[in-house]
């Protein structure tokens, strides 16, 4: 299967040794396989480099021999910019073994860490310094932090904290070349030419590999409420959005919208998930609101923002978690949604972001046009309502075939992104591009958009070895 020569592989395995080298295909294939399966790709060779100067030494020898790079950290990316092309020599560059928290300053709010850092090892390194990180996702406890800054991140707290990119300070990168920069800088302020940090998060390992990065750290917060409310509709959801905005600022935190057949799902297929309502309701919230001073202030915000929707006629039913086990209880529903959809069968899936005003007009157009092609379909769709980004999930009708109906997953794509694009969104909001969005990326943006990208590429990556065949085509 590889082009590469043996000798040439020798190489390679030389710089970070045998032991941390795998070449056999039991070893490889965890790797070589996306997430959702929709990807399998081939490769000789992983190497899981212990150093800043063992991925130096890595890209400069592919650079010079012109050998394919793919940087995979905790591969629970979605999109196949992780996983080596099919058929391909690619080798596989993963940072687990740099997984070091280098530095932390709880009074200049900063962390320093490697890029192999897991992410949950990151948030637990923070609360012991009294401070918190606020980057959430499902995957937390094996997605790591160059990953999470190399598809600029988002998660459940973009509301209040932003995604990766408003996270991070600065980088250490190690280019194509072989080349280090470190740009490891803990300014909040530095106007000091072109921002290249930015160029790097969001990349997807196409323009180097992220091997270190300055995280911001935040004050843990005093007061914590989080609530689940059954509503009447997505517009429902959309006028609390706005009481709550105005009602909390930025206390809160999370504003998460759920479909009824989402929670059906989640309490079918996940062990120990209960229904938090005792009647159904066709849409539900979870609110989640952090205060800085007291925990009464969060309740008071909470009592008061549910007290006026009941009064609205916006809140059917909702109960406040009384305890940090059910505020955990409660965001493991949400958070569960999509491996809930595993069970039922086949699922196309669209990670999109369209204005938060039109999230209702959005909704009932995607659903009318998907039930006018494929009647039956279960619709899931659920996400950050706050920041309106949408994972519009199709799950397929109960009994059908479940290769067919994801051979129509582009035709799906085709009228939910068109959709999005129609209300100015994007068809991709928080999981990236990879290989699944490349070509239709071409298709949406414009040619000199398109162009700038390449020139990029190609001015970084000269010899067009770093993660070929993902985000463009060059």
């Amino acid at each position: 299967m590889s082009s590469l020569s043996p000798a040439l592989l020798d190489r390679f395995i030389a710089i970070v040794g045998a032991s941390h080298a795998l070449r056999d295909e039991a070893d490889l294939a965890p790797h070589l396989i996306e997430n959702r399966g929709l990807y399998h790709g081939s490769s000789p060779l992983l190497l899981k480099p212990g150093s800043v100067e063992e991925v130096s030494a890595i890209l400069t020898l592919a650079s010079e021999t012109g050998t394919a790079i793919v940087p995979q950290t905790g591969n629970t990316g979605l999109v196949g910019g992780q996983t080596p092309r099919e058929g391909s020599s690619d080798i596989i560059v993963s940072l687990e073994r740099m997984n070091r928290i280098r530095d932390i300053d709880p009074v200049a709010n900063v962390m320093v860490v490697d890029g192999g850092c897991i992410l949950a090892d990151v948030q637990k390194a923070a609360e012991e310094h009294g401070r918190m990180f606020p980057l959430s996702l499902g995957s937390e406890g094996s997605c790591r932090i160059a990953g999470n800054l190399s598809t600029n991140a988002g998660g459940t707290a973009v509301l209040a904290y932003g995604n990766m990119r408003q996270l991070c300070l600065g980088l250490e990168v190690v280019m194509p070349t072989g080349e280090i920069w470190n740009g490891l800088r803990r300014l909040k302020k530095d106007n000091t030419g072109y921002d290249l940090r930015d160029l790097f998060i969001g990349a997807e390992g196409t323009l180097g590999i992220i091997t270190g990065a300055v995280l911001k750290l935040f004050p843990q917060p005093l007061g914590h409420q989080v609530a689940f409310a059954g509503i009447q509709s997505v517009e429902d959801a959309l006028a609390l959005f706005k009481n709550a905005s105005s009602l909390c600022g930025p206390a809160l935190t999370g504003f998460e919208l759920m479909p009824r057949i989402g929670v059906e799902f989640t309490v079918r297929n996940i062990p120990g998930v209960r229904d938090p309502l005792e009647t159904a309701h066709p849409w539900y919230l979870l609110i989640d609101i952090s205060t800085s001073d007291s925990a009464e202030t969060a309740e008071r915000m909470m009592t008061a923002l549910l007290e006026q929707g009941f009064e609205a006629g916006l809140v059917q039913d909702a109960t406040i978690a009384s305890s940090e086990t059910q505020q955990r209880a409660l965001w493991h529903m949400r958070e569960s949604m999509s491996d809930a959809q595993k069970p039922e069968g086949g699922s196309i899936k669209h990670d999109v972001s369209v204005p938060v005003s039109d999230i209702p007009e959005f909704m009932r157009k995607a659903e009318e046009a998907v039930m006018a092609a494929i009647p039956g379909a279960r619709i899931c769709a659920f996400g950050h309502m706050g920041d309106g980004n949408i994972h519009y999930n199709i799950s397929q009708p109960v009994g059908a075939d479940k290769a067919e109906f994801i051979g129509r997953w582009h035709e799906m794509n085709e009228i939910v992104h068109g959709l999005v694009l129609a209300h100015q969104g994007s068809i991709s909001a928080e999981h990236g591009i990879g290989q699944l969005k490349r070509d239709e990326l071409a298709s949406i943006r414009s040619e000199i958009e398109m162009d700038l990208m390449r020139r990029i590429k190609r001015s970084f990556d000269p010899a067009g070895i770093m993660n070929p065949g993902k985000v463009v085509n060059v």
